[in-house]
């Protein structure tokens, strides 16, 4: 069996893949049925086979470093490690993302484009309950897509395309919904893409640790919970939904597509600079 999975390492990113998910999923499904077909809550079954399926999946990837590649540190090779400097780039990200959509929000309403409104619940609970969604949302998708994936990808093709498959992917990946919500949110869809590009550069620049992109992830996704969840706009209705974003979602705007835009150059710049001093 340890031979046949370590000729798997010379497979087609593909079929490697293909073999991950399939992998995956005959661990999971049979202990997710259960959950579904028993508990009557849905949001506490989607809770309950989400943690499921990301412990099994953290679970198979050491198994799939271990026996695939011969690298039991698997985790570590794709920058998840318990570091000072890793530490430091999570806050460091955490506070970028906060900070860039506060700016955001700011702005629009210092154009008029929005109303601040008093907060209706004690924000300093969704205050705290934002960072630990974030964290989670953050950990969760860069472990699989800037690690496992991004990983993957470099094995096979060069660093340029490993780039723009996996922020492609991670994109298109966010659009498997229903075709009446596929087609509502599809401007998002470049916005994604360059948020893809950004967390990967910031995973470059930061020499293939994980703590930044997390971070940054996370820090976009703590703000908007913040600012959503707290209800604490109102759209003035000044200008179009397709530039302050479509259902109030800034990613589905020109405005969160500008923003998004100065930081994937501002990561693509730290991630160039850094490479031309490590070749020097």
């Amino acid at each position: 069996m340890k031979i046949n999975l370590a000729r798997l390492a010379q497979r087609p990113v593909l079929m490697r893949l293909g073999y991950f998910v399939v992998s995956l999923l005959l661990l999971w499904l049979p202990l997710a049925a259960p959950i579904y077909l028993l508990v009557s809550d849905s949001n506490l079954v989607s809770i309950l086979t989400m943690v499921l399926l990301y412990t099994q999946f953290i679970f198979l990837l050491k198994l799939w470093g271990k026996n695939v590649y011969q690298q039991p540190r698997i985790l570590q090779q794709y920058g998840l490690e318990i570091t000072r400097k890793n530490a430091v780039d999570l806050l460091s990200g955490l506070a970028l993302g906060l900070i860039n959509i506060l700016i955001l929000f700011g702005l629009q309403g210092l154009l008029g484009w929005l109303v601040w409104q008093q907060p209706q619940v004690v924000l300093l609970k969704i205050i705290l309950e934002g960072l630990i969604v974030s964290l989670g949302v953050g950990f969760a998708e860069e472990l699989l897509f800037r690690g496992w994936l991004l990983d993957e990808l470099q094995r096979d093709y060069s660093q340029s395309a490993a780039l723009w498959i996996n922020s492609v992917v991670f994109a298109a990946l966010h659009f498997i919904k229903p075709l009446d919500v596929i087609m509502r949110i599809l401007p998002q869809f470049p916005t994604l893409i360059l948020l893809g590009l950004t967390l990967v550069w910031g995973k470059r620049w930061r020499r293939g640790r994980l703590g930044l992109p997390i971070g940054l992830h996370g820090g976009l996704v703590w703000g908007y919970y913040i600012i959503n969840v707290g209800n604490l706009i109102e759209y003035s209705g000044q200008v179009p939904d397709w530039v302050t974003g479509v259902d109030q979602n800034p990613l589905q705007g020109v405005m969160g597509l500008a923003f998004m835009a100065v930081l994937a150059v501002l990561m693509w710049g730290r991630a160039n600079t850094k490479s031309k001093t490590v070749s020097i």
